[in-house]
């Protein structure tokens, strides 16, 4: 294949995620990332504004991640995790239960987002089948949530457009209201008590096995955030109406609401907890969904047909376990990177953005910096505007991808104040040229 066909759309093999090919700038080819920097083959560096979908949280071609890489491939790289086990994945596992709230005590592993939530699913159908309580065959989920791409993600977060020409293939469900709140948000509590209504008025109904959310921030969705009071009434009523809870904090997690877990910013205790995206720090795919006893202990049976019957060819990598193992040290000895980056956003929002006539829903959690930009079009993913902002800072060196008029920051946690700043400063002269 020559340079050209590479850079063909039309004609390489390669097919790109969540990409209208026909239409698609070629992509551009990287050759190397070093901290928050992408150098691209031309030459060209681009600062990482959004952490490469949300995963290198300790920035690219981080040293001690490479260590630890490289000294477990010279022991193991694989071994079928059905029936044995190995180090890594026995301090990986301690390390998270070390992190984790209480009632949290039993780990399964898996290999991407997608997955970590399709086996909550399966797990928490199949603990109310194994009690004896077979209607509980439904879930909750919230309006504009995302869970991923395989089927049963998809129908937990059946509310995204994307989905819309999956529908015959998902299973049903429940849709409730989310409260996205933003700064100055003067309409929070009226909104979080509507959706609590309606939440409370479908578990009167019965037969649900699960309420999934994404805890204080939607992601794909849109950066939509919600307040911890809001979790807080969630898990009330979960508890009440005696149905699981379940965290999707594939996105949330490792520090990205400004403490490690969203669960423990909010003070809450999921039943079912999904992990993935940072948890090797961008390195190697892996996923955990992590449970509470009272559901480990409904598949503890001496009946065959009892047990959890799911798996993947590489459940418990112990490559991958090994460097996520070093990146929950390295957030561990640096919990500053990320709990102090909420003060440094808001700096440079009010120094650059705050009265911008072009923005608006101006909010923050944690390393996450979002707002909204105006527009004539419809509000979401698929306004033309972000395509037009993405193209624009690309030119100007930074790596912006905008959910439709959504503009956001999600930066890997090495960043530098000055290059933080930068970010801000680029939005507000793309911002004027609009």
């Amino acid at each position: 294949m020559t340079a050209n066909q590479e850079h063909n759309s039309s004609l390489s093999p390669i097919w790109q995620p969540f990409t209208q090919m026909k239409t698609a700038a070629p992509p551009l080819k990287v050759i190397r990332g070093k901290g928050s920097v992408l150098e691209l083959a031309d030459g060209r560096p681009i600062l990482d504004c959004i952490s490469s979908w949300w995963v290198t949280v300790h920035g690219h071609s981080h040293p001690v991640l490479a260590e630890a890489l490289y000294a477990q491939a010279q022991n193991l790289e694989h071994v079928i995790f059905a029936g044995f086990t190995h180090e890594p994945a026995q301090k990986l596992a301690s390390k998270l239960l070390t992190h984790t709230p209480a009632s949290l005590t039993r780990i399964f592993f898996s290999d991407n987002g997608s997955t970590a939530v399709e086996v909550a699913l399966k797990m928490a159908f199949q603990y109310w089948q194994n009690l004896g309580e077979t209607n509980r065959t439904s879930f909750i989920s919230f309006e504009g949530g995302y869970h991923g791409d395989t089927v049963g993600a998809m129908s937990a977060g059946r509310s995204s457009l994307w989905w819309e020409s999956f529908a015959p293939l998902m299973f049903a469900g429940d849709v409730v209201p989310f409260p996205a709140t933003f700064d100055g948000d003067e309409e929070v509590e009226s909104k979080e008590a509507a959706s609590l209504e309606k939440l409370e008025f479908l578990l009167k109904q019965g037969g649900y096995a699960g309420i999934f959310i994404e805890p204080l921030v939607q992601g794909a969705g849109g950066m939509r955030m919600c307040r911890p009071e809001f979790l807080q009434a969630i898990a009330q009523l979960a508890g009440q109406f005696n149905v699981l809870l379940i965290y999707d904090e594939v996105m949330t997690g490792f520090g990205r609401t400004g403490e490690l877990f969203a669960s423990v910013k909010s003070a809450t205790s999921p039943d079912i907890l999904c992990l993935s995206k940072g948890l090797s720090g961008g390195c190697l795919p892996i996923a955990v969904t992590m449970a509470s006893e009272d559901i480990y202990q409904a598949f503890w049976r001496d009946e065959p047909d009892k047990a959890f019957f799911h798996s993947h060819s590489y459940t418990g990598n112990p490559l991958a376990c090994a460097v996520s193992v070093a990146s929950m040290e390295l957030l561990e000895q640096n919990p500053n990177v990320y709990q102090g980056m909420e003060k440094l956003h808001r700096k440079y929002l009010n120094q650059w953005l705050r009265n911008h006539p072009k923005l608006e829903r101006i909010r923050t959690c944690g390393t996450i910096a979002a707002m909204d930009v105006k527009t004539d079009g419809v509000s979401g993913y698929f306004n033309d505007i972000g395509s037009v902002l993405k193209a624009r800072f690309l030119e100007a060196g930074f790596l912006l991808r905008p959910l439709g008029n959504t503009l956001y920051l999600m930066p890997p946690y090495c960043i530098s104040p000055d290059e933080l700043e930068s970010i801000y400063r680029v939005i507000r002269q793309v911002l004027d040229t609009l």
